[in-house]
């Protein structure tokens, strides 16, 4: 399905080099139709708005957004492992998953950046992309939930996402990871804030994670119940 290559698309940084493509991304999710109306509205108003927005405008957005606090992190495995070993074995897990798609990735990225996870999830048949997509559901719904807290535009980018999903978010499990505490967005917090544990695992340097089974097999980043 093309519209999780858009979805992923949307989520990425914003170039001028696929900005100016928008008006193909529109198409895209129409044609598709695989999107939920409530949400393919608010994806295509989403798209709407960066057409008229200064690029450099959106940028400042998406950085404000993604880059100043793990909560919203897009690295999904970050919400997991942390910097633990164990994500390393899963990166490497994830990034054989992709070759075997014929999804080749730079070294200098990163195989569980959400973004690359879509586009991959793109070159899959349907049934195992939404399959696959249940998987790490629980930290999408998270960010959708801490996002839309924060009134943020991309929250109807990670609603989609959500949509695209058989597996139903653990509500229950979302409410506990949120209920923690806000998050605390200064420079001095957000130095504390990667030295510590996953908020959906246990303590770094532990080969378990207390709150999440880890990767065995590349793609389980299933949230335990």
């Amino acid at each position: 399905m093309k519209t999780f290559k858009i979805l992923g698309l949307l989520l990425s940084y914003p170039e001028s080099d696929w900005v100016c493509h928008l008006d193909e991304c529109e198409e895209v999710l129409v044609q598709e139709q695989v999107l939920p109306k409530k949400q393919l509205k608010a994806v295509l108003a989403f798209i709407g708005d960066l057409k008229t927005s200064d690029i450099y405008s959106a940028q400042e957005e998406y950085v404000a957004t993604f880059d100043r606090g793990r909560s919203h992190c897009l690295h999904l495995f970050e919400h997991i492992h942390g910097e633990s070993r164990d994500r390393g074995q899963a990166m490497v897990n994830l990034a054989n998953a992709y070759e075997e798609k014929g999804l080749y990735i730079d070294q200098a990225e990163l195989p569980d950046y959400l973004p690359l996870f879509l586009e991959f999830l793109s070159l899959c048949p349907a049934d195992e992309a939404v399959n696959l997509l249940g998987e790490p559901i629980d930290i999408v719904a998270t960010i959708a939930a801490r996002l839309r807290e924060r009134k943020s535009p991309y929250t109807a980018l990670f609603d989609a996402t959500v949509a695209l999903s058989k597996v139903k978010p653990d509500q229950e499990k979302i409410r506990e990871v949120l209920e923690e505490g806000r998050e605390d967005t200064s420079l001095e917090a957000l130095d504390r804030e990667w030295e510590e544990a996953a908020a959906f695992g246990d303590q770094p340097d532990k080969a378990d994670c207390g709150g999440c089974k880890p990767p065995s097999n590349g793609l389980n980043v299933t949230i335990n119940q």
